[in-house]
């Protein structure tokens, strides 16, 4: 049985802006993030990313725009033994009431219906409260790291402690620190 994992772009995997990751130039790769995903692959995991991309619908940048974005990661991933299965992303703005975008859980069911995973034994990794709401909404074992929004969402977290599901989310410092836990056997899926 494949073991799978999903993971949130901006923030997690590269660098996050509040201006927009608008070019592959302005893509860059977080410390230790695209090494972490080469230790996954090398481990027997399989890896796809899940991803907001409102600058789209924003006319921020084009959809060749991205697809550029993305060579790049797929690239510098594999320079260092890596890739992820596929990329999915929401290309709607907040406003335009679609099933894709985070906090909806409408991309994660779609890579389980189109790879035939069920959730309930993966976990997804993310850097904000809607990163997670998505993954608890699919069935999938949501995870924080501080990296990003991350540490801002950790303070959102335990402000609502008492009535928040997410409550006992695990949290690390980032997908490096989640990955050495995970393939030390700290961590089952």
């Amino acid at each position: 049985m494949d073991k799978w994992l999903i993971l949130d772009r901006d923030g997690v995997i590269n660098y996050d802006s509040d201006e927009f990751i608008k070019s592959p130039e302005e893509w860059q790769p977080l410390p230790g993030s695209l090494e972490a995903i080469a230790q996954l692959n090398n481990a027997g995991y399989r890896l796809v990313v899940i991803s907001n991309q409102s600058g789209l619908a924003r006319n921020l940048f084009s959809k060749e725009t991205l697809k550029a974005i993305h060579q790049k990661f797929n690239s510098l991933l594999a320079d260092k033994g890596g890739k992820v299965e596929r990329i999915y992303y929401c290309p709607h703005g907040p406003d335009d009431e679609c099933e894709c975008r985070k906090p909806l859980p409408g991309l994660f069911r779609k890579f389980a219906d189109e790879f035939g995973v069920s959730l309930k034994d993966v976990y997804a990794l993310g850097d904000s409260v809607r990163d997670l709401q998505a993954a608890e909404e699919a069935g999938a074992r949501s995870v924080l790291v501080r990296t990003g929004k991350g540490r801002l969402s950790e303070q959102q977290l335990l402000a609502l402690a008492k009535q928040n599901p997410l409550r006992s989310v695990p949290v690390y410092n980032d997908l490096a620190s989640f990955v050495n836990h995970l393939l030390s056997g700290n961590i089952k899926v």
